[in-house]
């Protein structure tokens, strides 16, 4: 990791992080300032954060005049007044210096004793995350990253910081202008609102709960595109509105298939949902919705692509919510509203802690249980 003298300069001749002084300086009426703490604000760069946030307790004593905040950039250095502010609270705009403390001045200008020390130390960052995979997806990309700064310091554990810049095929080379595209506390996450065909440069980040940035994961491109594949359905206890699934909305009701009819994502909450995505036992499942809708696991085990589901069982179909596994294939059996049945495949691709992808087919041939396209004569 690359460091900075501000943080890292002279730390070993320090007896710990913070010291503590509980004198009242002569002439002062007041306490020293208590349980000074700090959170770093993240830039992306974690070499370079954007600041820091100072907070102590408040206390409502009326000689209370001001707060002044010390600090200096390394511990051969003198402390020198930073600011005076009248909240318990203080900004420090940019790249902070090593050490902090902070004294209460009362209403004749005496100033107390000073409070703990805190220190700015890079050596609290967590570990970067060691991979990061994406699927694309249809106007969205998804990331996965393994959890190892999570999994090794719980406690210390904040969020996970999700950045993207654009990619240049031609020179194969991220560009240089990177935008934070959001924060998560699980290691995956749905980059939306993205245009097809535009390739994305995408790296992680973790960060601890005093504001420490660790390096990034590795830098991954991808192309979001159109499909019938590569569906994202979060759980309903997440995001209702994208965890429901129909394989064909008739919205006109005239059995005809229409453009934007088929594989439409949808409220899991409403009941003309063929299917929605629930949490349930630590794991997620397919739970039928729609009345006359029924699911069978396809197979015993994993299958190799969407493809292998190629005829719809001739079974009992059930309304039994089945447990989400990658890797393998589900088929729906639904009332098409004419008095014919209908049939779709579903091969789910990957499962997370909040929503999975997966690759669907639909038969429109009333009753039809071919899920495969065929050569007829």
């Amino acid at each position: 990791m690359i460091g900075r003298q501000w943080w890292w300069l002279a730390l070993a001749s320090l007896p710990g992080c913070y010291s503590t002084n509980n004198v009242t300086a002569p002439g002062s009426s007041l306490a020293p300032p208590t349980n000074l703490t700090y959170t770093l604000e993240p830039s992306g760069d974690p070499t370079s954060p954007a600041g820091l946030l100072l907070a102590w307790d408040y206390i409502s004593d009326p000689n209370l005049s001001a707060w002044n905040v010390y600090s200096r950039g390394s511990t051969t250095d003198s402390y020198v007044l930073r600011g005076t502010t009248t909240s318990n609270t203080f900004h420090d705009n940019g790249i902070p210096h090593l050490q902090y403390y902070v004294t209460a001045v009362d209403i004749n200008g005496f100033e107390s004793g000073p409070s703990n020390t805190i220190t700015i130390d890079e050596r609290l960052a967590l570990a970067a995350p060691q991979t990061l995979t994406t699927t694309s997806l249809n106007g969205a990309i998804a990331l996965t990253w393994s959890d190892n700064p999570f999994q090794s310091q719980p406690q210390r554990f904040q969020a996970y910081r999700v950045y993207s810049a654009d990619y240049d095929l031609d020179q194969n080379l991220c560009g240089a202008s990177w935008a934070l595209e959001g924060t998560t506390v699980a290691p995956e996450f749905v980059a939306g609102a993205l245009v097809n065909g535009i390739p994305r440069c995408f790296g992680i980040s973790a960060v601890s709960i005093e504001g420490y940035e660790s390096l990034w994961s590795p830098v991954r491109n991808d192309t979001p595109r159109p499909d019938a594949r590569n569906v994202v359905l979060y759980a309903r206890q997440v995001q209702d509105g994208t965890s429901g699934f129909r394989f064909w909305n008739d919205v006109n009701n005239d059995g005809q298939v229409q453009a934007g009819e088929l594989g439409v994502v949808m409220s899991g909450s409403s009941p003309n949902v063929d299917f929605t995505v629930l949490q349930s036992g630590g794991g997620l499942v397919l739970a039928p919705v729609r009345a006359g809708t029924g699911v069978v696991v396809y197979g015993s085990g994993p299958v190799d692509d969407l493809t292998s589901i190629d005829v719809a069982p001739n079974v009992t179909y059930s309304t039994t919510p089945v447990t989400a596994n990658p890797g393998w294939g589900y088929v729906f059996e639904m009332n098409g509203g004419d008095g014919f049945l209908r049939y779709g495949g579903v091969r789910v691709t990957h499962v997370g802690q909040t929503f999975l992808i997966m690759d669907w087919s639909y038969q429109t041939d009333p009753g039809d249980p071919e899920l495969v396209a065929r050569a007829h004569p």
